[in-house]
């Protein structure tokens, strides 16, 4: 049965931007990691490593140069695992655990409308129906059942697993044409993330215009979900499949496969806020982390589009990247995006 897949459409979408940024002539590269605050990483590592067959790369405590970066008190601390797919170097996730502070989810109770916060990670496999039902039985959930769905010329699966704390890796499987950009196995490497927004003009702007981001793909939200009532992989009611609209752009620094930034308005409903939470040390997908060749040219070159940072540091030591120069910035929906370089 194929099914109504609304929205997260740059899995199919042609690789190279339409519109090229400032930011590739400062050298920023696609997204090498996300970092999410976790309460146990035992849930993540049994998706990851027992199921998917990623392994973790590096681990340790975090330092006290980075705790002061995350803004956080001298009295918190955190431990961290990095886990990357099998033949990937980038597209990894960094689970952080902190302690000794308050925590709270990053999008409590929200619903896939609901604005602010990455909504999302988003990785690839060779098998999801494989993949689904050792998700389920591992006690991941999902917002549907695998969705089925052609576009731009390509035939694909879809599902959006939903772990502990809201985490949620949106999962594709492309039949035909078949995927050979990178490795895949049952759980590739991330290579998007998704933001849900209150306006798509706005978030989309913020990136293309104030971040110099080059535009993949941008839908006016015109379309809606399904031509009939069918299940959605955001989890739409039935009865509004027909009534509601998708508004979705995507964009990247550089052109390729990998590194995207996504993000989605659903038109129809008035979502509630969640970006108030987006930061450190709340739990959820705390950010993507881009390299930057030229990291003091890039920050001049936002800083003359208004762009101030959330938070910023150098010389921090960060097991995986070694001595640290970086900085976060906030999108209008209060999601984190960071810009590193190492040294």
């Amino acid at each position: 049965m194929r099914r109504a897949a609304f929205g997260l459409l740059v899995a199919c979408i042609p690789a190279s931007p339409t519109l090229a940024g400032f930011a590739q002539v400062h050298g920023v590269a696609p997204w090498t990691e996300t970092v999410i605050s976790v309460s146990d990483v035992k849930p993540f590592a049994r998706l990851l490593g027992e199921i998917g067959g990623w392994q973790p790369v590096a681990r340790g405590r975090l330092s006290a140069a980075e705790i002061a970066y995350w803004q956080l008190p001298a009295t918190a601390s955190a431990r961290f695992q990095l886990w990357c797919a099998p033949k990937s170097s980038t597209g990894c996730l960094r689970l952080v655990r902190f302690k000794g502070v308050p925590q709270q989810p990053i999008r409590l109770g929200a619903r896939a409308w609901d604005p602010g916060g990455i909504y999302s990670i988003m990785m690839r496999s060779d098998d999801l129906p494989r993949l689904f039902d050792a998700a389920i039985k591992a006690g991941w959930w999902a917002e549907s059942p695998i969705i089925r769905f052609n576009f731009g010329g390509s035939d694909l699966r879809n599902v959006v697993l939903t772990g502990p704390h809201g985490v949620n890796f949106a999962v594709y499987q492309r039949l035909s044409p078949p995927f050979t950009d990178f490795h895949l196995g049952l759980i590739s490497q991330g290579f998007n993330s998704m933001r849900m927004v209150e306006s798509r003009p706005r978030a989309r702007d913020f990136y293309a215009q104030k971040l110099g981001f080059g535009l993949v793909f941008d839908g006016d939200g015109t379309n809606a979900i399904a031509t009939a009532p069918e299940p959605s992989n955001f989890g739409i009611p039935l009865n509004y499949t027909l009534k509601a609209l998708r508004a979705a752009a995507a964009l990247s620094p550089t052109p390729g496969e990998t590194g995207r930034v996504e993000m989605m308005q659903i038109t129809e409903f008035a979502g509630i806020p969640q970006g108030a939470r987006a930061r450190a040390p709340n739990l959820g997908i705390l950010s993507v982390r881009y390299p930057v060749q030229d990291l003091a040219g890039y920050r001049a070159a936002l800083a003359k589009q208004g762009v101030t940072p959330a938070q910023s540091a150098e010389a921090v030591p960060i097991e995986g990247f070694g001595t640290t120069d970086l900085f976060a910035v906030t999108d209008p929906d209060g999601s984190l995006t960071e810009f590193y370089h190492a040294r």
